[in-house]
């Protein structure tokens, strides 16, 4: 079994059909098609269900996918490592949730370092993707948080992925407005304000079995709620059906976002702890330290 044919699985499983797998890899059907027996024969299991529809993955296939996936990750770290690296650039990557503060100190970082060639990543993605991304290494540094909500399911999983923790700030719960919301000029809200409005929440559903949000009050019931993956769109949403998100109440001069936003105190609490996460053992390299002191500026904890 090689990369290529994990890579094949992996495809085929996100493709409609044989015949868009093969586009998609630039090989003919039946080579595909043979490739896939081949791992099938080799594995004693069946991989896919074919049907006229289409295809589907099997039970064995979607627990092979997962390993599959982390296989293929793990070989492109790799690669990207002691291949890419021959050129002489620059590689720092970093995860995280949804901060504005997180991104700044990336970009300050970014600053130090007068590098002629360089290959810098922000991924900001859901909790798990984070969590994944540092125990694999393909982020040398995450930034996440947790409430009291999911605090005992966070611990449990930075020990389980061996994965340090240190805590950078707990901040109190606040609501985000467009400056034009009928409840943009209150000093103080409560939940109950809200339940005309709806909450605008970023989104973390994936495969893993424990819901991470990133935001407090996770497991309160809203009556109204729109979920989005970006930034960009939550804003736009906000201002549009004059919804709020949650957040930290922090109000960084956003290089996009900040204008025209108000943060407006919650009386209900669920404190935030927002910190960095690195791997265990793991030796930082010169621009991720940099990175951490940068972020160390923001601690109130």
């Amino acid at each position: 079994m090689t990369i290529l044919q994990l890579k094949y699985v992996i495809t085929i499983a996100t493709s409609s059909s044989m015949r868009e797998a093969a586009n998609r890899l630039f090989i003919t059907q039946p080579a595909l098609s043979l490739a896939i027996n081949n791992i099938e024969d080799e594995l004693g299991i069946a991989l896919f269900y074919r049907t006229n529809r289409g295809i589907s993955l099997t039970k064995e296939g979607e627990e092979f996918l997962a390993y599959a996936k982390q296989a293929v990750s793990q070989f492109e770290i790799i690669e990207d490592k002691y291949q890419k690296n021959r050129s002489g650039q620059k590689r720092f990557a970093v995860s995280l949730q949804h901060y504005v503060f997180a991104i700044h100190a990336f970009v300050n970082t970014i600053k130090q370092f007068k590098e002629k060639e360089y290959v810098y990543s922000l991924h900001e993605t859901r909790t798990d993707e984070v969590l994944n991304d540092v125990k694999s290494l393909k982020s040398e540094v995450g930034i996440i948080s947790y409430s009291s909500s999911n605090e005992k399911i966070m611990m449990k999983l930075l020990k389980e992925y061996q994965l340090k923790f240190v805590p950078v700030m707990k901040r109190d719960t606040y609501v985000y407005f467009w400056n034009e919301h009928p409840l943009a000029d209150k000093a103080e809200l409560s939940l109950k304000d809200l339940e005309d409005y709806p909450c605008i929440s970023f989104d973390q559903s994936s495969e893993n079995t424990f819901y991470l949000s990133e935001e407090a009050l996770s497991d309160y019931d809203f009556k109204k709620q729109i979920k989005s993956t970006d930034r960009a769109t939550t804003a736009e949403l906000m201002v549009a059906l004059n919804g709020y998100s949650i957040g930290t109440g922090i109000m960084i001069d956003s290089y996009s976002l900040k204008e025209g936003f108000v943060a407006i105190k919650l009386k209900e609490e669920d404190p935030l702890v927002i910190g960095y996460i690195v791997k265990e053992n793991h030796a930082l390299s010169d621009i991720a330290s940099a990175f951490l002191n940068e972020i160390i500026q923001y601690k109130d904890i």
